[in-house]
């Protein structure tokens, strides 16, 4: 399988299929693909993985592609201006990913729901409880709103993290959260109540925006419906 990002902030995977080669994708990630792909929609792993899989966050179903007759071409994007990273799964090391960050896999990678492992990171995170878990064998690409900040935690690193921006974290990190402050960091600091807490050893991927509080910037600029109307009056 061949792959390229295309793009700057606003990236597309391109993925070239041999015959025999397959890869599946959240449903919805589909930008292009030539004439002879074959797509397939399944509840992948069967009823109990897509559950867990849609408690993730993620849909039911995903579609698997292949390519028929020879080789063949089939292209992702994700639904926020951002951009794609790969990661290499070799067996020995798994993933947990924010909901929505998984675009697309080689068929020896599974996706399920993954836990986040302290109380506090499931009463208060801004992801929640549930993350996605991502092993196997192959390629697992993933998308984030922005660009990517990535870090290679020690053992016993601590990075605090708004909980908008991580986007992933090895299996071997620590993640718990943690209130922002006293009364009045919480009333005028202008961030959000709760930090998420990584603690390595392991690899940590953050976003450098926030959708959350993209959306809520667009929202002060879109006119309620009925509150400001205008008449034109075009005479007798």
């Amino acid at each position: 399988m061949k792959y390229q990002i295309v793009g700057d902030n606003l990236q597309v995977l391109i993925i070239e299929l041999s015959p025999g080669e397959r890869i599946y994708a959240e449903a919805g990630a589909l930008n292009h693909m030539s004439g002879n792909i074959r797509m397939d929609v399944k509840a992948r792993g069967g009823l109990m993985a897509s559950l867990k899989r849609a408690i993730a966050g993620e849909t039911f179903f995903v579609t698997e592609f292949s390519a028929e007759g020879g080789p063949g071409v089939v292209s992702f994007a994700g639904t926020a201006p951002g951009k794609i990273a790969v990661l290499e799964l070799d067996g020995s090391k798994e993933y947990l990913i924010q909901r929505g960050g998984f675009l697309a896999a080689e068929d020896g990678v599974e996706i399920t729901a993954g836990m986040a492992r302290k109380l506090g990171a499931a009463l208060f995170g801004g992801e929640g409880l549930i993350m996605e878990r991502v092993r196997g064998v192959g390629k697992v690409f993933i998308h984030a709103a922005g660009d990517f900040i990535e870090y290679d935690l020690k053992p016993d690193q601590v990075l605090k993290v708004d909980t908008g921006h991580l986007v992933a974290i090895e299996d071997s990190v620590d993640f718990d959260i943690e209130r922002v402050g006293g009364v009045k960091s919480i009333l005028f600091s202008g961030e959000g109540l709760f930090f998420a807490v990584v603690r390595g050893p392991g690899r940590v991927i953050l976003q450098s925006l926030n959708v959350a509080a993209l959306a809520r910037e667009i929202a002060k600029h879109i006119p309620q419906s009925g509150n400001r109307g205008f008449t034109i009056s075009l005479g007798d």
